[in-house]
């Protein structure tokens, strides 16, 4: 099992949902965590509660990342990367009107949940390679972030779909990559989970219960905490590789 205490992480979205919850996973094996995120009271807020770092970071930008990276240095080596940012957004190829999506809107949610998550991929392994090997000749490990949309895209999640596709993807052909160099990578495809993204509705606890009926079992939205257990294991766990695992409580999402 690759060991986590005295080492650093860095948590993409680290301060709030998915990420959150795996940073305060990582910590309580002791782990020395970088929150990398745009939101900064509440970055600031976890990193210190967590005793980390906090940096303010676009995903997508090379230079950014690189002070996150340089960071997680200081405070130990780098043994494990969390791609847990992302956006959503919904918007037909043409609506009802027949005019078509704006491009920008695709190339937006492609650009931080694609290509930031290959950036930080890159600039973590990069930084991993200089690790002293386990017994298993293993140097890190990352963990990147999906969705069930990958496979089940619903109306209107063409740009979000077609992001997280890209990210299961990769995976294996990144995993094959950087097998040379010792360094794990793994995705998660969560389903539905319970994050911040529904406090914008109307009736938020309607809105959640009545998306639940749509899973197998149990039937109810996915916590946070779920998605970073299993975030936990494939960091951890030294024969987890080049895999997508959906935690979804079985769904299939329908078209609408």
């Amino acid at each position: 099992m690759m060991e986590l205490s005295g080492t650093s992480a860095i948590v993409t979205g680290g301060a709030s949902g998915l990420g959150e919850a795996t940073a305060r996973r990582l910590t309580d094996r002791g782990a020395h965590c970088v929150i990398l995120d745009m939101q900064e009271d509440k970055g600031q807020a976890i990193a210190a509660e967590l005793k980390g770092v906090f940096v303010k970071a676009d995903v997508a930008d090379e230079e950014q990342v690189q002070v996150a990276v340089d960071a997680a240095l200081d405070m130990g080596p780098l043994w494990s990367l969390v791609n847990s940012a992302g956006i959503g957004g919904a918007d037909r190829t043409i609506n009802r009107e027949g005019a078509p999506a704006k491009l920008s809107n695709y190339e937006r949610i492609v650009r931080v949940n694609l290509i930031g998550t290959f950036n930080c991929t890159r600039l973590a392994a990069s930084a991993m390679n200089r690790n002293e090997p386990d017994g298993d000749g293993c140097r890190g490990a990352i963990v990147n972030t999906a969705s069930v949309a990958a496979f089940d895209g619903q109306i209107g999640q063409a740009a979000y779909s077609a992001s997280k596709g890209g990210v299961v993807g990769m995976t294996l052909p990144v995993a094959r990559d950087l097998s040379a160099a010792g360094i794990r990578v793994n995705c998660i495809a969560p389903g539905l989970i319970d994050t911040p993204i529904y406090e914008g509705v109307a009736d938020p606890v309607a809105f959640k219960a009545n998306l639940g009926k749509n899973v197998l079992f149990p039937r109810r939205l996915g916590v946070a905490d779920e998605i970073a257990t299993m975030a936990i294991e494939l960091l951890t766990n030294s024969y987890m590789n080049g895999e997508t695992i959906r935690v979804d409580g079985g769904i299939r999402m329908p078209p609408r």
